[in-house]
């Protein structure tokens, strides 16, 4: 497999992870002060690999568009889908949804 991303087509998946994990922290304050990472990596991971992976062979006449090797609508979804299950998970996990409940007496 050959990736074609190129510095601008990284700058704006970059750019759009950070955003996404700003607005996952704010939302999800009560779970804890790490969840903006998560979030942001997981919709980083999300959108390489919707763009880079699922549509690698799609041209620019199939799909728009296409900035610097990115397949931008295509990594927006990828990102959106994984990074949320990512959050959401981070926030179930801090949250104590399934490893920190309380014990009975």
């Amino acid at each position: 497999m050959q990736f074609d991303l190129g510095p601008q087509g990284l700058g704006i998946l970059s750019a759009f992870s950070l955003g996404f994990g700003v607005v996952a922290q704010t939302v999800g304050r009560s779970a804890g002060r790490w969840m903006w990472l998560v979030a942001a990596v997981g919709w980083f991971v999300g959108g390489l690999f919707m763009s880079e992976v699922m549509f690698a062979t799609a041209t620019e006449s199939e799909i728009q568009p296409i900035i610097d090797g990115l397949a931008f609508d295509e990594s927006l979804l990828g990102g959106v889908i994984v990074g949320t299950l990512a959050a959401i998970a981070a926030w179930v996990v801090v949250r104590g949804g399934v490893f920190h409940r309380p014990t009975p007496v």
